[in-house]
């Protein structure tokens, strides 16, 4: 981010958001790209910003190494070594690990910042902001307090507010704050169905259903309007129009989790069963195996009524937050949704799916530490106690802590024997560690409890079927992958990895290469598997076309070892051995496996032998593990 112009991503999404204008294309599926107002620091910081050049390197040097030594949520430097850094670096650290969203760490460094400068607005809402991202939403109240007061437009200051007043049953304070947060799209929504709850929690259920039947806005608002107007109408016992509002929103989107959920509990307690059990055996069709739908069905089938989804104004205010942070989350506004989410666990700190989705995002923006944070808070009788606790084996296999991951599986397993997300998650660790053969077994178990294969059960036959090729058991992989290929006839990476196995082998030349061929065509830009196409070429001695191909995939996956050092023996082969050995040296310092190595550096001593010609076993595919398979 340039410092000219003022550009702060974390502080400039999440201050902004609210006001900005999005179209119905923007929000549904999209990610908000806002900026910041360039900063007017004090007096104070201005002195900073005059000081020597060397001064401010110094500066800026020792932020740095303050990040560098203290990098996650538990590394977050103590409050003496902090106190004893200069307000200057303090905010550059904060800044530097806001734009990192390493939230805790940059919460701390603007927190002493803002103790040096306590009337500096700016350090008032940038400290706000981060210290509400980071889940200390008590915290935070105080500086949305003090920054409502100088900036009676600060959105997120207002919203916060809001949240607390009605975690409070402040419902005329919640409305006050919300009326002046109000502005563009989301903030409007938001504001509308927060305030609804409000009206709603004061006893005026028809007010609340005609605010929310008179925000105007994108075609997207609707589901969430009939979504919670139906919910209000619900819980304040108008069964028959909450009824016509819970199926509009179900027939919006009969996909979405908590309009089939609304929808299917609404049913089963007025006397139709049926159409609950429909509507949810019609989601599992699309989406089989939701926890939250299964433990629902199971519950019918007992022949018990299904509780309401939503048992108080303050729950129905957590559900807008999470609905909302949730969708934003995964369209790319982390930043936005990250703080409703944390207003959701906030007014409801036991909603399961609020929690399960924070932790997501945690995943996506490389944070498994506080992703598992996320995950160990959900109630231990949700149905969803048992994704987090796998997930959170795989977070700590992310972590390098194999084995904690390992037992974590383990135990999992035992306690669920016929637990096949479990047993795959047990396996996919064992097989990012390379322990092919104890994979290939756990894949076995999981295969073994599959009545009849389908589909959705194709990667297990890859993934055994890579297993058992690295242990060179080529025959029982060989038949893996095929069947991999016939439950999932066009699916790029089987395509790829049988393709370029049967050329490696010298095996069904055409056959393999029109495979790979394909592959490359259903994924054009994915650099592991535009390589294999352009090593298949070269064993097969067509160089040029190798070459050809191969330059593709460098520029799709510039620091791949593997792609650069196939490059380097294709550009020998074509007699261009000063691009080959710039290739090589680039696959030497881009940490190849171990045997890779050694070859590499006896090609930089003395060029490509006939006999290196053949390819390196482990780089002849890109390890799904790592590279999104």
């Amino acid at each position: 981010m340039d410092d000219r112009q003022g550009r702060d991503l974390f502080s400039a999404v999440l201050a902004d958001a609210m006001n900005r204008e999005h179209s119905a294309r923007e929000i549904g599926p999209s990610r908000f790209s806002i900026l910041a107002p360039r900063i007017e620091l004090n007096r104070k910081y201005r002195r900073h910003r005059l000081r020597p050049l060397h001064s401010l390197i110094a500066g800026l040097a020792a932020a740095s190494t303050l990040l560098l030594s203290y990098s996650t949520k538990a590394d977050v430097p103590p409050q003496a070594v902090i106190a004893r850094t200069s307000p200057a670096g303090n905010y550059l650290a904060a800044r530097f690990a806001g734009s990192s969203r390493d939230m805790a760490a940059a919460a701390a460094y603007y927190r002493a910042a803002l103790r040096a400068d306590p009337r500096n607005e700016d350090l008032i809402e940038r400290t706000f902001l981060v210290v509400l991202a980071n889940g200390a939403v008590d915290e935070a109240m105080p500086l949305a307090e003090r920054l409502s007061t100088v900036d009676r437009n600060q959105r997120v200051a207002r919203l916060a507010l809001a949240v607390r007043a009605l975690k409070r049953g402040q419902n005329a304070q919640a409305r006050s704050q919300l009326a002046q947060s109000m502005r563009g799209p989301i903030a409007d929504l938001t504001a509308t169905l927060l305030s609804a709850w409000a009206t709603a929690g004061a006893g005026d259920v028809k007010g609340a259903i005609d605010s929310i039947d008179r925000l105007q806005g994108p075609d997207w608002y609707v589901v969430f309007k009939d979504l919670h107007a139906g919910l209000i109408l619900d819980l304040a016992g108008q069964r028959k129009e909450a009824g016509k509002r819970l199926e509009r929103a179900y027939r919006l989107d009969s996909n979405a989790i908590r309009a089939v959920d609304a929808y299917a509990r609404w049913a089963s307690r007025n006397g139709d069963r049926e159409t609950a059990q429909k509507v949810y055996d019609a989601f599992s069709q699309v989406l089989p195996n939701h926890p939250l739908v299964d433990a629902a069905v199971a519950e019918l089938k007992a022949g018990k009524q299904l509780n309401p989804m939503i048992r108080s104004t303050a729950a129905g205010a957590a559900e807008v937050l999470f609905g909302l942070g949730a969708a934003l989350g995964r369209q790319g506004g982390e930043d936005i949704g990250q703080i409703y989410l944390q207003l959701a666990i906030y007014l409801d700190p036991e909603h399961p799916l609020a929690l399960l989705s924070l932790a997501d995002l945690y995943e996506n923006l490389k944070q498994p530490e506080l992703a598992i944070e996320a995950y160990s808070h959900i109630p231990v009788n949700s149905p969803l106690k048992r994704n987090a606790d796998i997930q959170m084996g795989l977070n700590l296999e992310s972590l390098e802590r194999t084995e904690e991951a390992k037992k974590q599986l383990d135990r999992l397993v035992e306690q669920h024997p016929d637990d096949l997300e479990a047993i795959v998650a047990l396996g996919n660790v064992l097989r990012s560690r390379k322990q092919w053969k104890e994979a290939a077994d756990v894949y076995s178990k999981a295969i073994d409890r599959i009545p009849e294969a389908a589909r959705q059960h194709w990667t297990l036959f890859y993934f055994r079927g890579i297993c058992l090729e690295r242990t060179k058991d080529w025959p029982r992989a060989e038949k893996d992958l095929e069947k991999a290929l016939e439950l999932f006839p066009e699916q790029p990476q089987v395509l790829n990895y049988l393709g370029y196995s049967w050329v490696d082998q010298g095996l069904n030349l055409d056959k393999a290469l029109k495979m790979i061929r394909r592959a490359v065509e259903l994924r054009p830009n994915d650099g592991y598997i535009v390589d294999s196409l352009g090593w298949a070429y070269f064993r097969l001695g067509r160089y040029d076309e190798s070459t050809s191909e191969l330059e593709r995939a460098i520029e799709l996956k510039p620091e791949d070892p593997v792609i650069n050092d196939h490059l380097g023996d294709s550009y020998w082969k074509v007699g261009r051995e000063l691009e080959a050995r710039f290739q090589w040296t680039h696959a030497r310092d881009n940490k190849p496996e171990p045997e890779d190595l050694t070859k590499i550096e006896e090609k930089l001593k003395s060029g490509l032998k006939a006999e290196d010609s053949a390819p390196s076993k482990a780089g002849a595919v890109a390890d799904p593990v790592k590279n999104g398979g």
